[in-house]
């Protein structure tokens, strides 16, 4: 087995290539994916040659940080004490990476007595000598000076139904924390993984590099809510605050921000006063508007993107809008939720377009918002005004899933499909229940030929869409994206399996039958089937529908098809009758 294992994102296969073959020239053995076997699965070779590996090199830069894979190939190194890390472009780490030594290798172009490669050399030097002395015991990874994972409260209300209400104080409380610059607060994703397991909190602490943990609990009955908080200090396991708030539910406001500025003195921090503003400032101060909002975002989130799905949450929103009109967020919501119910299942209604127009009114900086625009620009292939408000909306929120996941459809519509895998990647990393990010992720990867990449990305999808579906058996539109990863891995049987069960639970899913006829037709090369499937979707199919199929990848091998040109031709000819949409 090779002395040395090189992980490194798509984007930097030149730089980890002239890394490993300067550490070829200096006598290591080096395994880096080029040498992946034709007969052996991804995943199986992967684990095997980071456990035999002596050092390994984390080849670090933007897309590096924000890639699944790539972190948790390092997360294994530092466990295992072989982790050698390099930047390439000097972007910041991801936690707990940011606080270990790095090598500075931006532009470096192979002279073997540049700083950053010496210091390179020396590591992985010290390690293929010790590894066999290493401790068995990990030892902690260096926590920030002043740092907090806020864990989801546990819901104990008694009522599964309840738990939307328990998270939504979670998410709050990381977001009024994340608002106090003297502090670091690990983010909604990293901190959700741990959600419903009994954890160990110093083992949470030192996976994530993080001083404090918010560990606490919910208990909501009728117009009462108890809210239980403790602050743990990881490094000896103590309690440095606790406390139990019993309220009537028309106080929640005044009480989350009680316990984010009770967390702040605990912790001996000052709040700026635009600091203290901004933590107070809520969006609505109505605690039905509230609720109700908390019941739609927690169905968004969910990864239910079925058209029921969605029509409960324009329901909800439209009632949390007639209760606070001013509440922008509940708008936003409502917008992305009727554009993906026009575009992805075909509703002629509205377009998202008049919700997320009041929202800007209230809120000017509603990145969402924004974000909504462009996807409404791009489906009318307005790029000249879509690209301006994609770039508005990363600017404003370079950290939201939806405008993350939103531009990657702007890409991906134009043909950018790097860029777009780029940003499906890091709307994927945001969002721990998105399948659709992954499995975007997976066409661009195919279609980009990044083996490595899709496999990667269809096993992501696969057991998001799997957990979808323990949750929920009616939903179609996850059944279709786990046919899809399973025809990228390569399992016939499974995928033909999971057709016929989503077809049978859900046959009027449009958007399910689109994604299951790209299976068969670019994973398992069944054009028959796939034109099959397709059959009943055309008749329906609205002009930014076709346009999308115009670009995307996985119908390339439909598109010279007499059956298929046919039904194109069909559907064109039908919608230049109706006149302009």
């Amino acid at each position: 087995m090779s002395d040395v294992f090189i992980s490194y994102a798509r984007s930097t296969e030149a730089q980890a290539r002239q890394v490993a073959e300067a550490l070829r020239a200096s006598g290591y053995g080096v395994w880096r994916d080029d040498e992946l076997p034709a007969h052996r699965a991804y995943a199986d070779v992967i684990a095997e040659r980071l456990r035999a590996a002596k050092a390994v090199v984390v080849v670090w830069s933007a897309e590096a940080a924000r890639s699944e894979w790539v972190r948790s190939e390092a997360e294994n190194a530092r466990g295992e004490h072989k982790l050698v890390q390099l930047t390439v472009d000097g972007a910041k780490l991801p936690m707990p990476f940011d606080q270990i030594q790095c090598a500075d290798l931006t532009g470096w172009s192979g002279d073997a007595q540049a700083p950053g490669w010496r210091k390179v050399l020396d590591s992985i030097a010290d390690l293929t000598k010790q590894t066999a002395q290493k401790p068995e015991v990990p030892t902690a990874a260096p926590a920030r000076p002043l740092s907090v994972c806020v864990l989801p409260f546990a819901n104990m209300s008694g009522d599964p139904e309840q738990e939307y209400f328990s998270d939504g104080v979670s998410e709050d409380i990381i977001t009024d924390l994340s608002k106090v610059s003297a502090l670091s607060v690990v983010s909604r994703n990293s901190a959700f993984q741990f959600k419903g397991r009994h954890v160990d909190l110093r083992q949470v602490a030192r996976q994530l590099g993080v001083s404090h943990v918010l560990e606490g609990s919910v208990r909501k009955a009728g117009n009462r809510v108890r809210i239980t908080a403790q602050l743990i200090e990881a490094t000896h396991d103590s309690h440095i605050w606790a406390e139990r708030y019993d309220r009537d539910l028309t106080d929640i406001f005044a009480l989350q921000d009680e316990i984010s500025q009770a967390i702040v003195a605990a912790l001996r921090l000052k709040l700026l006063p635009a600091e203290k503003s901004a933590i107070a400032r809520r969006g609505t101060s109505n605690p039905d508007a509230y609720n109700l909002y908390l019941k739609a975002r927690n169905l968004w989130v969910s990864g239910n993107s079925d058209r029921r799905g969605l029509e409960e949450i324009v329901r909800l929103c439209l009632r949390v809008t007639q209760i606070d009109g001013a509440y922008a967020y509940a708008w936003v919501l409502m917008a992305l939720a009727q554009m993906t119910l026009h575009l992805r299942h075909g509703a002629a209604q509205e377009t998202g377009q008049a919700a997320a127009d009041h929202a800007l009114r209230l809120d000017a900086n509603l990145a969402e918002a924004h974000a909504v625009k462009a996807i409404y620009f791009t489906a009318n292939e307005r790029f000249a005004e879509a690209n301006p408000e994609i770039e508005l909306a990363l600017r404003l929120d370079p950290e939201s899933y939806d405008v993350n996941l939103s531009a990657g459809y702007v890409n991906f519509r134009q043909k950018r499909l790097d860029d777009a895998a780029r940003y499906f990647e890091a709307a994927a990393a945001l969002m721990d229940t998105s399948f659709s990010a992954p499995a975007m992720l997976t066409t661009c990867l195919v279609a980009l030929g990044d083996d490595r990449g899709a496999e990667h990305a269809a096993r992501m999808t696969l057991e998001r869409a799997e957990r979808a579906v323990a949750q929920d058996q009616s939903n179609g539109q996850a059944m279709g994206f786990v046919a899809g990863a399973l025809a990228t891995l390569g399992d016939e049987a499974g995928t033909r399996e999971w057709i016929a069960r989503a077809l049978l639970i859900d046959p009027e899913n449009r958007s399910m039958r689109y994604n299951l006829a790209c299976a068969l037709a670019l994973n398992m090369g069944d054009s028959e089937g796939a034109i099959d499937l397709l059959t009943p979707y055309f008749p329906t199919v609205t002009r930014s529908e076709l346009k999308h199929m115009a670009v995307d990848p996985d119908m390339e091998r439909l598109r010279d098809h007499p059956r298929f040109k046919a039904m194109v031709a069909e559907a064109q000819a039908r919608l230049a009758s109706a006149g302009p949409s």
